[in-house]
């Protein structure tokens, strides 16, 4: 697992020790932000789920402005914490060990949101739910989704939508986005 591009292209990221975390390949990794390319640099973002933080890492390396890694596990905090390290990322990071939906309650608006939680939970579902009514996503955000693909994700009312789906073999990247009222 390594920083595919921008400032800490080619930096190596530890990868879990067991099977807690399943990261994002890099071939899905690298599309995603092929797809979002124009739509990183200066932005805040949110890698909910962190798990590693590579992909929060990914937009740091290529332009964000700064990403909160938020996840529930301490084991997941100390390896997005060592990752940042390695990468070398001095600036626009912050860490925290939280509930994804009671930091969603909070209100705290983001650019762009990451959301890979662990296969075969309800989570991916709640934390959308808990964005579209908390209404996180500033002008023209984007949500980016891994899930398998046959995640069935809810329909947002406005001024969220579905903008695309994406697969690669048995994963869907789906992107919602925040429309200009």
């Amino acid at each position: 697992m390594r920083v595919i591009s921008g400032q800490y292209k080619g930096r190596k990221l530890r990868e879990p020790a067991d099977n807690a975390v399943r990261p994002t390949t890099d071939k899905v990794k690298e599309s995603i932000f092929n797809i979002i390319q124009f739509d990183i640099e200066g932005r805040e973002a949110l890698d909910l789920f962190a798990g590693t933080g590579q992909l929060g890492i990914e937009a740091l390396s290529r332009g964000a402005k700064s990403v909160l890694f938020a996840d529930f596990s301490p084991e997941h905090v100390r390896l997005v914490q060592e990752n940042l390290e390695r990468a070398g990322v001095k600036t626009g990071a912050q860490v925290v060990r939280a509930d994804a939906i009671d930091l969603l309650k909070r209100g705290r608006r983001f650019d762009l949101v990451f959301l890979d939680p662990p296969y075969g939970s309800d989570l991916l579902e709640r934390a959308l739910e808990a964005i579209f009514k908390f209404d996180i996503l500033k002008d023209n955000g984007i949500i980016v989704c891994e899930s398998q693909t046959d995640k069935a994700l809810p329909e947002p009312a406005a001024p969220y939508a579905k903008y695309r789906e994406y697969r690669y073999g048995k994963i869907k990247i789906t992107l919602f986005v925040r429309n200009v009222v």
